[in-house]
């Protein structure tokens, strides 16, 4: 496929205290260049940037959280990048919670890449929003439980908060209610393929 641009993973911005989701797997969530608040607000008298408690979350990187707030150079450690390509046709994520592996393609469709099935993100409060279970952004290639970092423009830091949280499909059955360990995790998350027509 044909590369068109580069960029960082936008999840949603959280302005007014709504929050604005983006799809992750439409092109409008790879964003160019990264700012820990990518907008400003303006009425009908004037404009202001990182005047007021929004704040921007970006998909993460593995990299093992730090335990402080943190800015600068060291944030392009934790964002995550992306690429916006050109394909023949749309791809389609594929998910099945009744089994630990991951479906087939449909016949006649290529495989692109297998992963866990990542549906709802809330941060502070009650705000957050979800994704569609078509779209491959749906598809995170690898399980991480807190998935995304929060940044505030008027502090100009990122941070992994505890009140933010991660929804995923799930082949929990009945017996285990909690699982507090990181693989114990990873294995009752539903499994998922991305698939295009070629």
């Amino acid at each position: 496929m044909q590369q068109l641009w580069t960029g960082y993973s936008l999840l949603y911005l959280e302005g007014q205290e709504r929050a604005y989701a983006q799809d992750l797997g439409q092109a409008g969530s790879c964003v160019r260049v990264f700012s820990t608040l990518p907008f400003s607000v303006c009425n009908t008298r004037k404009c202001r940037y990182a005047a007021r408690n929004d704040k921007a979350y970006w998909l993460a990187t593995m990299a093992t959280p730090p335990k402080k707030p943190f800015n600068g150079a060291a944030i392009q450690n934790y964002i995550s990048r992306c690429v916006v390509c050109e394909a023949p046709s749309p791809a389609v994520a594929m998910h099945d919670p009744n089994t630990p592996e991951p479906p087939p393609c449909p016949p006649g469709w290529s495989h692109l890449w297998y992963g866990h099935s990542f549906i709802m993100f809330s941060g502070g409060g009650d705000e957050g929003g979800g994704l569609s279970l078509m779209s491959p952004g749906s598809c995170l290639p690898q399980f991480k439980a807190q998935p995304f970092v929060e940044c505030q423009g008027a502090r100009g830091t990122c941070h992994f908060f505890a009140n933010v949280y991660s929804f995923w499909l799930t082949t929990l059955n009945s017996t285990d209610s909690v699982l507090t360990d990181s693989r114990q995790q990873q294995d009752h998350v539903a499994r998922c393929n991305v698939c295009i027509r070629m």
